[in-house]
């Protein structure tokens, strides 16, 4: 794969998330889980600060931040909104995507970059029900018309739906022998597009992750990134950089959810009582053993998050990076499922109320489970790789 050439940054990432934005972040995140409603006021401020152009390149009036930069962006703003993180990853993954890509020296995306500039809110439409291979495969049809695409399909998991202007979708062309996945960006106001109110979930209820219904949806020539045989036959920088991106920004967040968590339960542990207890919980050893598995897990999952997002943005030039994009994402966000498990195993019964955060995140976390590069899939990608098997061979198993 052509060698990413690392970034250099105009603006600190401190200047994006400030404190007292954070501190307003916070106070809202409940609201909008309570009233499952979308983070408006939270995305306009993003918005103002430049958040949202982090990692469009500097003479295009971005930030120019790199996948590690936004990466520990990602953790503090999961950290008190992780819905909010989580919806903004949407945006921010296909902006890093276009970025690495022309630092590769392929302008392919360089329109996405330009329109994200210009005001343009991205989207990623591509879950569906029913693939498991999502991006490498698709239940959506693309048909070939005169100047671009007919594109039809329905869409699950589109996060940022009351705000996003351009949605980047994929989806097969099986009318030749060769099946082929397209790879483009709608505009909102495309005929054929629907918008279906779905988002009644368990957690990350502020994302407003509706479905979207596309209906013969016509996308001109000029909206379309690449065109690429389907599975990983047609894998290249182009899905790398989506795994980069999107898996790394997914483990970021949950990780940020999760080290709330633990820092909820330290602070509260010395304050805990019990009848049988001299001293505070914290003095109780299955506590320490509680919260020393916590930090150890959160230490491990940091570490290798770091170590992943730090070698894509130098460059590194690893051959399995589908390898250690699935694996990052996978350990990571386990680890982070754990740490919050633990911490209301810890709490008492007191979590289980509303008004505790605790239960909000715990809630939020649930949702890891079922961002692309789940535990099937990343299990079979991660053996089937390693042990030098074709992953689009058929029958899958056997």
């Amino acid at each position: 794969m052509t060698t990413l050439q690392p970034s250099t940054p105009v603006r600190s990432g401190d200047a994006l998330l400030t404190d007292d934005m954070l501190a307003r972040f916070d106070e809202r995140a409940p609201v909008y889980d309570r009233e499952n409603r979308f983070f408006d006021e939270d995305f306009e401020e993003l918005r103002s600060s430049g958040y949202l152009n982090l990692a469009v390149p500097v003479e295009l009036g971005g930030a120019g931040l790199d996948l590690q930069a936004y990466s520990a962006l990602a953790r503090r703003l999961a950290y008190v909104a992780p819905a909010t993180a989580l919806a903004v990853n949407m945006h921010v993954y296909w902006t890093g995507l276009a970025a690495d890509l022309a630092r590769m020296g392929d302008d392919s995306c360089r329109f996405v970059l330009e329109r994200a500039a210009a005001g343009e809110v991205l989207a990623a439409i591509h879950g569906e029900a029913g693939n498991d291979m999502p991006l490498l495969l698709s239940t959506a049809t693309a048909t070939r018309v005169d100047g671009g695409w007919k594109i039809s399909g329905h869409k699950i998991f589109g996060s940022l739906t009351p705000v996003w202007t351009l949605g980047g979708f994929h989806a097969m062309d099986s009318s030749g022998e060769t099946p082929m996945i397209v790879h483009g960006f709608l505009p909102r106001d495309t005929e054929g597009v629907q918008i279906v109110d779905t988002w009644d979930t368990l957690g990350m209820r502020a994302t407003q992750s509706q479905d979207t219904v596309l209906d013969g949806a016509f996308v001109p020539d000029d909206l379309i990134a690449l065109v690429c045989p389907a599975g990983f036959a047609g894998a290249g920088p182009f899905q790398v950089g989506i795994f980069g991106w999107g898996l790394m920004g997914f483990a970021s967040v949950y990780l940020g959810a999760a080290k709330r968590a633990f820092d909820m339960t330290v602070e509260r542990m010395p304050r805990r009582t019990s009848l049988a207890l001299t001293n505070s919980m914290a003095h109780h050893p299955e506590v320490q053993h509680q919260v020393a598995e916590m930090r150890m897990a959160y230490d491990a999952a940091e570490a290798l998050l770091e170590r992943t997002v730090a070698d894509w943005s130098r460059g590194v030039d690893h051959a399995d990076w589908p390898v250690r994009f699935v694996a990052t994402r996978q350990v990571v966000i386990n680890h982070a499922l754990d740490i919050v498990d633990r911490a209301m195993d810890l709490s008492g019964g007191a979590a289980v109320f509303r008004a505790n955060r605790l239960e909000q995140i715990f809630r939020d976390v649930r949702m890891g489970r079922f961002h692309p590069g789940n535990s099937m899939l990343a299990h079979e990608l991660i053996g089937k790789l390693c042990l030098g098997l074709d992953p689009d061979e058929a029958p899958r198993w056997g």
